[in-house]
């Protein structure tokens, strides 16, 4: 393993080191026992999944408890204004237009974190612990001021080691700190699992039950993510070899799951925004809707699933250029048989490419939303579901692709550097 690499791994390390540091650092002026003991009793509801993707930040009230979230939403809100208004479309292509394009999201990201920040500390003045102690040790709008500053630093400290990681180290900088979040929830998980079958509150059939689930999960993540259809392409090549020409084959590989991560992802940050606001109100009316979004309801997954399907086609869209590969080809003398080059090859590239993506849909919804209602009546001590496995595993496939790109990389430059 070259150094580089090595000091890429390490610098992803250290990153991820600090933003589990950080889950430890407090909100000034709040009653982390109070706190901690509302949560015990939420773990499987909307809270327990706002706590789960936080990496138990929430629980502990940290600086870090809106996670990165409001980033997420802001760039979503970004991506779908893209979509829509051609110019701002145009600024994200250009690179000087990207840095624009990146400081709008960062502004944007600032203002969402305080809208949630405020709700969070307006809950928090009305939750009370079993003796009925407060949960605010300070005054109510000094409260207010501490928290919306420091979470408003919490997430831009995540916001800036997701670029840094995302800049110098391995992966998707975001998409890790999603995947440290969930991952350090996992001991904890096994230890309450262990604990309930010791007092025989569940059964060891449920937790065999479990991880097959599980492992069928991973499996079948597995097995779509490095599913993929291979377009043959045909180039004419004229070699100097008997003075006749040769065809070289090669083809596009065009993945079932375009979008990657990215769908579940914005599908989560989504329904989290509501729900953090709608949590921290004593509202009845309030409450009744922060009810009917709750993970565990049929109308949340339901939601989930929609959400997942349509940012699948959307991200698809983006990612995916027919009209830019047709181009491509026909500069390099390459077609694919059978189809002309031009407009006939974009029309055949996205149909092919739409194909794979309703699959592709599917299979992310089916996977964020259909694990979790099969062991709804389990008994799991925590929230778990698809999302959260789906999000695990392509974040591990995507960073052992960038190792390996890496590695392969080092070894090609050793090899120019000796002349071979």
């Amino acid at each position: 393993m070259n150094k580089n690499l090595v000091n890429k791994i390490l610098i992803t390390i250290g990153f991820l080191f600090i933003y589990r540091l950080l889950a430890y650092v407090p909100v000034p002026g709040v009653d982390t026992a109070v706190i901690a003991s509302f949560f015990n009793s939420h773990q499987s509801d909307s809270l327990g999944l706002f706590n789960m993707f936080s990496g138990n930040a929430v629980k502990r009230m940290s600086i870090i408890s809106l996670g990165i979230m409001p980033y997420i939403t802001a760039s979503i809100i970004m991506e779908l204004l893209a979509a829509t208004f051609p110019t701002l479309g145009q600024m994200k292509k250009e690179r000087d237009g990207m840095v624009k394009y990146m400081q709008i999201i960062r502004y944007a990201t600032i203002v969402i974190t305080l809208i949630q920040a405020v709700g969070v500390s307006v809950g928090l003045q009305s939750l009370t612990g079993p003796s009925g102690n407060s949960a605010i040790l300070a005054d109510h709008n000094t409260f207010m001021l501490l928290s919306a500053v420091s979470m408003l630093a919490g997430t831009m400290l995540l916001m800036w080691i997701g670029e840094q990681i995302t800049q110098s180290g391995i992966g998707n900088g975001i998409s890790l700190i999603i995947f440290a979040g969930i991952v350090s929830a996992i001991p904890r998980a096994i230890g309450q699992t262990i604990e309930m079958v010791n007092t025989g509150a569940m059964s060891f059939i449920t937790v065999i039950a479990i991880v097959v689930l599980i492992l069928a999960t991973v499996g079948i993540i597995i097995y779509v993510e490095l599913g993929e259809r291979r377009v043959p392409v045909t180039y004419a090549k004229k070699t100097m070899m008997q003075n006749q020409n040769k065809r070289v084959m090669n083809y596009i590989p065009i993945k079932v799951n375009l979008a990657g991560v990215i769908p579940v992802i914005f599908a989560s940050a989504i329904l989290m925004f509501p729900m953090t606001v709608l949590a921290s109100s004593t509202n009845p009316t309030i409450q009744a809707i922060a009810d009917f979004l709750n993970p565990n309801s049929y109308f949340f997954n339901f939601l989930t699933f929609m959400f997942v399907v349509f940012f699948a086609f959307f991200y698809a869209s983006i990612t995916f250029n027919a009209k830019d590969i047709a181009d491509n080809l026909k500069r390099q003398g390459g077609f694919i048989p059978g189809i002309r080059t031009g407009n006939a090859t974009k029309d055949f590239l996205n149909e092919t490419a739409s194909r794979l993506t309703f699959t592709g849909a599917l299979y992310l919804g089916l996977v964020a939303t259909l694990p979790f209602m099969i062991i709804k009546g389990m008994g799991v001590p925590f929230f778990f579901g698809g999302t959260a496995v789906l999000i695990v595993v392509q974040v591990a496939l995507d960073t052992m692709r960038k190792i390996e790109a890496q590695i392969y990389m080092s070894k090609y430059e050793t090899l120019s550097a000796v002349g071979l």
